[in-house]
């Protein structure tokens, strides 16, 4: 009873910590900048954009567990409207409150599970956004050990 095109992406195993992760701002910074387009469409690449995506280093269960219920909360709050496309409850102007309420949850607690890999709490922009996770995934692909240095102090003369 479906007919997909062969741009069809399936994550097998998918949990609802991944659907949240991949709803997220954070996520959709790193889609902006890294996937291709064709006219003014995201052409989302498994290839280039998710499977080199840095994903949250070693997330709590804590983090997990606010990740999920945020993402259930946002697919709740789609469900509370059967009649409308996703162009209906994402246009800008007319977009739920209930929706939009549950992706500020949502973006928040995936932002509290990238503060554990060095990310902040909030953001200022998605540059912001983005230059983090080229960073963090530099961090992840890097052959080379990390390394800190602590800066000198003073000495007391």
């Amino acid at each position: 009873e479906t007919l997909s095109s062969n741009l069809v992406k399936v994550i097998a195993d998918a949990t609802l910590y991944h659907f949240g992760v991949l709803t997220s701002m954070m996520h959709m910074a790193w889609v902006k900048t890294t996937c291709g387009r064709l006219k003014s469409d995201y052409r989302y690449s498994k290839d280039i954009v998710y499977n080199n995506y840095p994903w949250p280093q070693n997330p709590t269960d804590k983090h997990r567990a606010a990740i999920e219920a945020a993402a259930q909360a946002v697919l709740d709050a789609r469900a509370a409207h059967p009649d409308a496309s996703l162009a209906d409850l994402y246009d800008p102007l007319t977009m739920p409150p209930v929706l939009l309420k549950a992706h500020q949850k949502l973006d928040a607690a995936v932002d509290a599970a990238y503060a554990l890999c060095g990310g902040k709490k909030s953001w200022k922009s998605d540059a912001e956004r983005v230059a983090f996770l080229f960073e963090l995934y530099q961090r992840y692909t890097s052959l080379l050990p990390v390394t800190t240095t602590k800066p000198k102090r003073k000495s007391k003369a």
